[in-house]
């Protein structure tokens, strides 16, 4: 997560897209880092501490900013980033697992350490299902995701990939799409809301 003070802007680091380009590229801008094991503050942790520690300690209030990619492609690049030579032999590889499983034990009740990844939505909502970000970018929307932080940091960047997942084919069965969308509809109906909003869905969020 960085926070931007003099711009009132905080960028939440949804996990699997593309967070670590974005920061590597906007690092000199930000005056405050939550970096390794502090990177991923969830958008209801950010309400609930971050946010007022920024109130109490420099008067600043800063709209959360994130991003949200297609649920499928997501949880793809969670299973290609842990097919990775590296992990090899480790609880966390997804090396001779097909994507069918690998979904199956996303979506389970007691899924293995490969395959605890969380999801986009309880990252980005409140426990009643309300956008806790004030503005939440679509993945797939990278110019006007980049034009939109030019305009609030008063500055053109570049953001070259980073962290890329090695290349794995990974095909989803109907049947097993089917039950991901099942198990997580809300996550999709958020997906196809901010599709449907054009790539960038503004809800501004309560001051204090």
């Amino acid at each position: 997560m960085l926070i931007f003070l003099r711009h009132g802007l905080a960028f939440l680091a949804t996990p699997k897209t593309g967070t670590t380009a974005v920061e590597m590229a906007l690092r000199p801008k930000a005056e405050i880092i939550f970096a390794k094991g502090r990177k991923h503050v969830t958008a209801q942790r950010y309400r609930a501490r971050v946010a007022p520690f920024l109130q109490e300690t420099y008067g600043a209030q800063t709209e959360p900013l994130a991003v949200m990619r297609d649920p499928v492609t997501q949880i793809r690049s969670w299973y290609r980033y842990r097919n990775a030579p590296r992990l090899e032999g480790s609880p966390l590889s997804t090396r001779g697992m097909s994507f069918d499983d690998y979904v199956l034990h996303v979506i389970s009740d007691d899924p293995p350490s490969a395959a605890q990844i969380g999801s986009q939505f309880q990252f980005l909502t409140s426990d009643t299902g309300e956008v806790l970000v004030d503005h939440l970018f679509a993945y797939e929307s990278q110019p006007d995701f980049r034009r939109f932080l030019a305009d609030r940091l008063g500055d053109d960047f570049e953001i070259k990939q980073r962290n890329v997942s090695p290349e794995v084919d990974a095909p989803l069965s109907p049947e097993v799409e089917a039950q991901l969308r099942s198990t997580r509809a809300a996550e999709f109906a958020l997906y196809d809301r901010l599709r449907s909003a054009g790539g960038y869905l503004h809800t501004p969020q309560p001051a204090g």
